[in-house]
């Protein structure tokens, strides 16, 4: 039955409101970062200033240290994308494929660990850090961010194979591949929708994280740009034009990344989900 024109117009209305509603926020964000003199509140609604200015944006290259929190935030994000992707694609294919002694109880122990936030993990990973002389260093940060977005990746992969055929691998090892080089050159190439998801979940994990950032990295030429981001925050004023010039910069690599991998999201997160 075809819709009165009234509820198409009803519906598009609900869903125009919520658009506004979710996209306001950011354009907020970009008019603090155009308004001169660290105004955070202005009776203009206009979203660029009459007066606005770049000069927030100027500062961060040439008076702050951002573009060292930059290379900061993207080696131990691309290290921690890097080391969750080869963990959780091997680990998640054992899950998957081999019935050994103990692997039900494991694989509950790793759904498990997604019910407690990774801050109840801080004391005692810090202090196994202190112990290997990992704090303020690049690796400390990496191993922290790995091992608490390694559970989903593993289980995220392992659902995603589970939608593989296995009859894939027993083809090719009739036609004498190996093991390992049938799950190279036949279930690999049909896992990137899932590594693609891994991928970008442990980039998140890493990029936007403050709580145990802050923990583990002292020195200022270490700091990840939440962190530098916070050093804008003082106990009697904050630099809102820096603190929301950043915030968009920061938000970039993040949105690119989205609109790059787009295509593989949803049959990612559609077939790691469903076993066939």
């Amino acid at each position: 039955m075809r819709e009165s024109r009234f509820i198409t117009a009803l519906r598009h209305t609900v869903l125009l409101v919520f658009v506004a509603i979710a996209v306001y926020p950011a354009l907020n964000v970009v008019s603090i970062s155009l308004r001169p003199d660290n105004r955070l509140r202005s009776t203009d609604l206009a979203i660029i200033p009459r007066d606005w200015t770049m000069k927030s944006y100027e500062m961060l290259f040439t008076e702050k240290s951002f573009l060292t929190w930059l290379w900061n935030s993207f080696v131990v994000s691309l290290g921690v994308t890097a080391t969750g992707v080869a963990l959780a694609a091997i680990g998640g294919y054992a899950f998957s494929r081999f019935r050994f002694v103990g692997r039900n109880a494991t694989m509950l122990a790793i759904l498990t660990t997604q019910m407690f936030p990774a801050t109840m993990l801080l004391l005692p990973l810090y202090l196994l850090m202190a112990k290997l002389h990992l704090i303020d260093t690049y690796l400390g940060l990496m191993v922290f961010y790995t091992s608490t977005a390694l559970p989903f990746c593993v289980w995220q992969m392992k659902g995603f194979y589970d939608t593989i055929p296995a009859s894939l691998e027993e083809a090719a090892r009739v036609d004498g591949c190996g093991r390992a080089e049938a799950f190279w050159h036949v279930i690999l190439p049909l896992a990137v929708p899932g590594l693609v998801i891994t991928a970008l979940f442990s980039f998140m994990a890493a990029w936007s994280e403050y709580i145990v950032a802050a923990q583990v990295m002292q020195d200022e030429d270490m700091f990840t740009l939440p962190l530098g981001l916070k050093s804008f925050q003082a106990s009697l004023s904050t630099e809102w034009g820096l603190y929301a010039a950043a915030s968009i910069l920061v938000s970039v690599p993040v949105v690119v990344i989205f609109l790059m991998l787009s295509k593989y999201l949803v049959s990612g997160l559609t077939l790691g989900s469903v076993k066939e």
